[in-house]
């Protein structure tokens, strides 16, 4: 029984153009055996093209150095304001070599990742394909609305009332019991009653009578 053996073709990797630079800061390209420029450097780069560029007398590698002029020279006007320049040309060299290898770097990988994550939603999502500039304007005018009925001024609920993330630990939350209500005011002494009035208005009619007796005797 014979065995088929499939053959998997494998894309090569694309190969490294090299770039050699002269003290004039020219740029020769040694696969088309021309001079470039450095916007004809830059578009190749941004198509995914691979470089190396070397010193033309000496053969020092220079890629690090002539990347980071494309960077200034096409960028960094409108990234880089002049406080931030100022900033990294006072700094010592082992502090921006750490800035930049580290912060930079890792910030910039965030920002694609971030990037690539948006655009991956962006069919089920609406706001996920808006730059980023947009998208914190869209976020801070949705964060200005007032919600559930208040106005401007008042705190903000991101939840109406009753709604809500439940506490830790589980289950719903419980008002406490109402305090009980006083106990009621002790019974006072009861109405007199009609034959009790009746008495006490024979009494204060004799005592009435009494006193005319007395008076009239004395005078």
């Amino acid at each position: 029984m014979l065995r088929r053996r499939t053959m998997r073709a494998t894309t090569p990797p694309m190969a490294v153009t090299t770039i050699k630079k002269y003290s004039n800061r020219r740029l020769y390209d040694t696969d088309e055996s021309r001079y470039i420029t450095l916007d004809e450097l830059t578009e190749r780069i941004k198509r995914g093209v691979d470089v190396q560029i070397v010193d033309a007398k000496t053969g020092e590698d220079l890629t690090q150095a002539t990347l980071v002029q494309v960077v200034l020279e096409t960028k960094a006007a409108r990234l880089l304001p002049v406080p931030l320049l100022a900033r990294l040309i006072r700094m010592q060299d082992d502090a921006l070599a750490d800035f930049f290898s580290r912060y930079v770097s890792f910030a910039l990988e965030m920002y694609l990742t971030a990037k690539s994550g948006a655009q991956a939603l962006s069919p089920y999502v609406p706001f996920a394909n808006l730059p980023f500039s947009a998208g914190n304007a869209f976020a801070r005018a949705l964060g200005g609305m007032p919600f559930w009925g208040e106005g401007p001024g008042y705190p903000q609920q991101p939840y109406p009332p009753g709604y809500g993330p439940q506490p830790q630990g589980g289950g719903y939350h419980v008002p406490p019991p109402p305090p009980p209500s006083p106990p009621p005011p002790p019974p006072g002494p009861a109405p007199p009653d009609a034959s009790d009035v009746a008495a006490l208005r024979n009494e204060l009619e004799e005592l009435k009578k009494e006193l005319r007796g007395k008076r009239g005797k004395r005078s």
